[in-house]
């Protein structure tokens, strides 16, 4: 059976992200970085909205495609340049991912609304961009915070997760409450949203 555009559009930017020269280890297996984190996003949207839209579950897993090509330190080290990195990030994930759609066959309306969410276009009022959102912030908090949080100061990390929680809705805030945490960051989380 012909694998139809959706499934060809995941495959191509699995096969751009599998290119990834940054690995990931879990349980001992080496994974592209970025291969397995758009895995993540996949997985993380279907239980968070199970009723996902196509062009959401596109934007999703293609939402940090080829990121390791536009490397943090080629802008200044602040607030400002960290700023514009992401900026530029964002841009570069959305043109990707709409050369894809196109070249697999999707329109422009379809491409324009990935494109959106990508971007995370009127977050607070589109939906697809704020569960875009939410389901990034459930990523790392569910797969890279304890790692995270074991390399910074306790004080940092209240302060992340503060900028985390004020951009997540009521449903990502229930749905990060249920995450497994240990001990010690449920307390920081806690503290965090008090």
């Amino acid at each position: 059976m012909k694998p139809t555009r959706f499934e060809t559009a995941i495959a191509l930017i699995d096969k751009a992200n599998s290119e990834d020269v940054n690995t990931y280890e879990v349980a001992g297996m080496s994974y592209p970085k970025e291969l397995l984190y758009s895995q993540r996003m996949t997985r993380k949207l279907l239980q968070f909205e199970p009723n996902a839209s196509k062009a959401l579950q596109i934007a999703a897993r293609a939402q940090h495609i080829c990121r390791w090509k536009i490397g943090r330190d080629e802008y200044p080290m602040d607030r400002v340049g960290y700023l514009k990195w992401r900026e530029t990030l964002k841009k570069m994930h959305a043109d990707l991912t709409v050369n894809i759609l196109k070249q697999v066959g999707f329109d422009d309306q379809f491409s324009d609304r990935v494109k959106a969410i990508i971007l995370k276009k009127l977050i607070k009022k589109n939906e697809e961009s704020q569960t875009l959102e939410d389901t990034i912030c459930l990523v790392f908090l569910d797969y890279y915070f304890e790692e995270f949080a074991a390399k910074h100061s306790d004080e940092k990390i209240i302060d992340i997760l503060k900028k985390t929680w004020v951009k997540m809705s009521d449903k990502g805030h229930e749905a990060a409450l249920g995450l497994p945490f240990s001990e010690k960051s449920l307390a920081l989380v806690k503290q965090a949203i008090s």
